[in-house]
């Protein structure tokens, strides 16, 4: 049992509310082993103890407003510490760069102890409580986390769940014949049951690292390596693997970490006879360490890294009564974005747009245009497959046009694991070099400059436009181009990641390079606007816009009566024309960007240009609707003969007529109700004699003006009787 008299009653309460469903699922993966449940309750306890109080308060602020990371005023930034600034002190030093950029959201990429050559970019952690020492101290880390929350900057660092480098200490046990350490992985002592995970699990890099085990001559073992040979997959059926690596976590977010992006999460369970890949016990996993975070540090939220297809990629957020993870990566809008810069033609990415906007409105995706990754192509073939449209030959099309090798292609990337056998690769490269930049400035071609700032300025106010949190990679912001130096240092060059993964190009923002700098105050722009307007806020309505044209994208967005945005992207290098709206309403819808209006511009949009409308409702246009169906408009008068007259009238006369005679009513009549009008009609008239009189009128009557009908009851005895002593006046001038 687990001793509870020194807990604050803050934690007492998180804890009370949510442990039975955490014992729960504990015990659904690993039985009833209450001993290392307790070792995790403690664990927990003690993390909470240590955190510290200004981190505390904190998750107060955040639990008191569970919905700050969802409106539209965070901008994210990921980067490389080492690239960035050399150092973590050196990021520390930039920090006014930063916040230059309107960045309140910094995701540090892998920066934990990982060994030179075997690292995978950080990926192949060997120590999860040490920072590499190029990079400098876990007090280095703490320092910058704290500069970065005075100055309201929150911060994510990843955190590699499925594997740990074959240097951690738990590896290099289980090399020595450690049988405990033996079981936190998979290991094997023949080839049998490997070749039978061989056969539903595909694999990760089949190029650069094939099959996924290695063998271990050494020890004589084969182990499990979803990856590369150097990161050896943790078994999560292992009840000390899920407590150590929460406890590392836990670790993490006390040194000041508010997004821990869970990586490779789809791959932490395994399963003979299965693809391992998205299984149940995984959402299991990914849910306890939501109940665990809200207990300890509920300020802290996680981010899941779930390259799939869309049907594998929503139900890592749970369910509204049981989430999990609190933000995931919009990988397949990504990847639909640049097939559509390739093919120009909007209608896979229009698809996506319409799937994104269908989510519940709790749904945070994480949006970006490159990231350190690769890009790779899980489109949405079964949908393409009906436009004629072949897997294969769509990839290597893809490829080929962001490559450069297709005609006509001014894009500048290249392939990472390129599998000929299956025709697919991945794509690698900037967002300037793969917009055509790169080659524009080679070429000294100004037509082609202009082209490649346009697709790329047109790419990143797309991105502004979506749901959810933007995310710039670093060195987007300045137009950064591919960096080739990776081919000439021999621990990179098989990776072609590392194309952009340059160092950040500090020359160009000092010598204010018009390029660079004509990028950057666009996109500032941009961030302005989407910060200042509720219309781009998460809970903002979305639907797609049919535009009429196959390369021009359109895009609605909505706030209730009060704040409609009509936004257009052209993904071609030619002007187009998109369906617009009649001019008195086109005319209310002004450009965010130029000050024109929609009629204006009469839905014409230049190569690779961009529009944001946005009408803003003023009060006298709500109301409105309200004021022209009040009752007032329909007042009744004494020269009126009821429903049924009106009835008759509005066939019989002409709708100028119509206006005339409400204007001479209006005249006419006393401030009284239609009611007392027909109670004193009643009164006065017989009602067989009213009856009788007005079948005769609507007999008599030829589809004339009203004045003939009112001439006809001044001249007869009718209209004497009906006509009152103090309406005498406002009847002769309605004979006139």
């Amino acid at each position: 049992m687990v001793d509870k008299t020194n807990w604050k009653e803050e934690f007492q309460k998180r804890f009370d509310e949510r442990y039975d469903e955490l014992k729960w699922l504990y015990c659904s993966l690993y039985g009833e082993d209450y001993q290392a449940l307790d070792w995790l309750t403690a664990a927990m306890a003690g993390f909470y103890e240590e955190r510290s109080e200004s981190l505390k308060k904190l998750d107060r602020e955040r639990e008191a407003n569970p919905g700050w990371y969802k409106g539209n005023d965070l901008l994210g930034m990921m980067m490389y510490a080492n690239l960035f600034g050399d150092t973590l002190q050196g990021v520390r030093s930039r920090l006014d760069y930063i916040k230059g950029c309107g960045v309140n959201y910094l995701h540090l990429m892998p920066l934990l102890d990982s060994p030179e050559g075997r690292d995978d970019g950080g990926y192949a952690v060997a120590d999860f409580r040490k920072v590499k020492p190029e990079l400098g101290t876990m007090e280095d880390l703490e320092e910058l986390t704290n500069d970065c929350h005075e100055a309201g900057i929150s911060v994510a660092l990843d955190f590699v769940m499925n594997h740990t480098s074959e240097d951690h200490i738990w590896a290099k046990l289980a090399r020595e014949g450690d049988e405990a350490a033996r079981s936190r992985y998979f290991f094997y002592d023949n080839w049998t049951i490997p070749l039978k995970y061989e056969q539903t699990m595909p694999q990760v890099f089949p190029t650069t690292a094939p099959g996924n085990f290695t063998w271990l001559p050494e020890c004589q073992k084969i182990v499990m390596t979803t990856f590369y040979p150097y990161q050896w997959d943790l078994d999560y059926s292992n009840c000390m693997v899920f407590n150590d690596m929460t406890a590392n976590m836990l670790y993490l977010a006390n040194r000041g970490i508010d997004v821990m992006r869970l990586d490779a999460v789809p791959y932490i369970w395994k399963e003979l006879g299965t693809n391992c890949r998205n299984l149940p016990q995984v959402h299991t996993i990914v849910r306890m360490m939501r109940i665990i975070s809200e207990i300890v540090c509920p300020g802290v939220l996680l981010l899941g890294e779930v390259v799939m297809e869309p049907s594998k990629v929503v139900p890592y957020f749970g369910s509204v009564e049981k989430p999990e993870c609190h933000i995931l990566y919009n990988v397949t809008t990504m990847a639909s974005t640049w097939n559509t810069v390739a093919t120009r033609d909007v209608g896979l990415l229009k698809r996506q747009l319409e799937q994104v906007a269908a989510l519940p409105k709790d749904y945070v995706f994480q949006n970006y245009l490159r990231c350190h990754d690769d890009i790779g192509w899980g489109l949405d073939y079964d949908w393409l497959k009906q436009f004629g449209i072949d897997q294969v030959a769509h990839k290597k099309y893809l490829n080929d046009y962001l490559t450069g090798k297709w005609y006509g292609s001014d894009a500048r990337g290249e392939l990472y694991n390129d599998d000929p056998r299956l025709g697919d690769a991945r794509l690698c490269g900037t967002t300037a070099s793969l917009c055509g930049l790169e080659a524009g400035l080679y070429e000294k071609n100004t037509a082609k400059v202009e082209k490649a700032i346009m697709c790329d300025l047109m790419l990143h106010a797309w991105l502004f436009t979506q749901s959810g949190i933007p995310v710039l990679y670093s060195g987007d912001e300045i137009a950064q181009e591919n960096d080739y130096s990776y081919k000439e240092d021999p621990l990179k060059c098989a990776d072609s990641r590392y194309l952009h993964r340059g160092k950040f190009p500090w020359k160009k923002w000092e010598e204010k390079d018009p390029v660079s700098m004509r990028i950057f105050n666009a996109l500032k722009e941009m961030e302005k606007i989407r910060a200042s307007y509720d219309v781009f806020s998460g809970q903002a309505g979305v639907e797609s816009l049919e535009t009429g044209c196959s390369s021009v994208l359109g895009v609605l967005r909505y706030v209730g009566f009060e704040q409609h945005l009509r936004a257009y992207f052209n993904f071609s290098e030619y002007t187009q024309y998109h369906w617009t709206m009649p001019d008195e309403e086109a005319e209310q819808y002004v450009d965010l960007f130029t000050g024109q209006n929609l009629k204006e511009t009469h839905g014409e949009i230049p190569p690779y240009g961009y529009r944001w409308y946005l009408r803003i409702a003023k009060k006298e246009e709500e109301k409105a609707p309200e004021k022209k169906a009040a009752p007032k408009r329909k007042r009744k008068t004494a020269a009126e003969t009821g429903k049924t007259a009106l009835k008759k009238e509005k066939a019989e006369e002409a709708p100028k007529t119509r206006k005339t005679a409400l204007k001479k009513e209006k005249a006419e009549e006393a401030p009284k109700t239609r009611k007392t009008a027909l109670k004193k009609e009643s009164a006065e008239e017989a009602p067989k004699a009213r009856k009788t009189a007005l079948k005769k009128e609507s007999a008599e009557e030829a589809p004339k003006t009203r004045k003939t009908a009112l001439k006809k009851e001044n001249s007869g005895e009718t209209a004497k009787k009906r006509r009152t002593p103090g309406r005498k006046e406002s009847a002769e001038k309605a004979e006139e």
